[in-house]
């Protein structure tokens, strides 16, 4: 069978902020469909943030323990943060947040792409690196935030993954691509 390809392209006839927040700015946008049609378009732009695997030369990543209170549980996450201004230059975000929440700097850095966890009402990008060679440090929580961390075996974070133990996108997403290249 053969699919016929169309022009995808959607295009803003207007566009209406209906919430600023700290974090979240929602808007409503009338749209062209491609084929002609009016439609609305609800979501919300995002500065953007950053997310780190950080492995020691024992092949252990950092791993955070964090309450989210959207669905009332502790979560396992890498290490992650948003960035503090729209253009924030993303790896020194990176470097930022890592030593921040956990107290660990990195001689290396490398990116391995971006992650867009909810593309269909939202812009936001998570810039996904990779770490190594790690000293450690004092962390710089900032105040609204607690965070247990340690060391796992990345190797065991991946079973716990595929397990569905793991349900955070950014760090299944970042550890699996890291394992899929050692």
């Amino acid at each position: 069978m053969e699919f016929k390809h169309m022009d995808l392209e959607e295009k803003q006839l207007d566009s209406k902020e209906i919430y600023k927040g700290n974090l979240l700015h929602v808007f409503k946008d009338r749209v062209a469909l491609p084929d002609g049609k009016e439609t609305d378009r609800e979501y919300i732009k995002h500065v953007g943030a950053v997310a780190i695997v950080a492995m020691d030369d024992n092949g252990r990543i950092a791993v955070e323990h964090q309450y989210r209170y959207p669905f009332g549980t502790d979560l396992l996450e890498i290490p992650a943060g948003k960035l503090d201004y729209e253009g924030e230059d993303h790896l020194e975000a990176a470097k930022r947040e890592l030593r921040e929440e956990t107290g660990i700097t990195a001689s290396e850095f490398q990116y391995i792409g971006p992650f867009y966890p909810t593309c269909a009402y939202s812009t936001e990008v998570i810039h996904l690196y990779f770490a190594w060679n790690l000293s450690f440090g004092e962390r710089e929580l900032d105040e609204d935030e607690n965070i247990n961390v340690e060391m796992m075996d990345i190797r065991e974070v991946a079973d716990m993954i595929l397990k569905g133990l793991v349900p955070d996108g950014k760090t299944q997403t970042a550890v699996l691509k890291v394992l899929a290249t050692l």
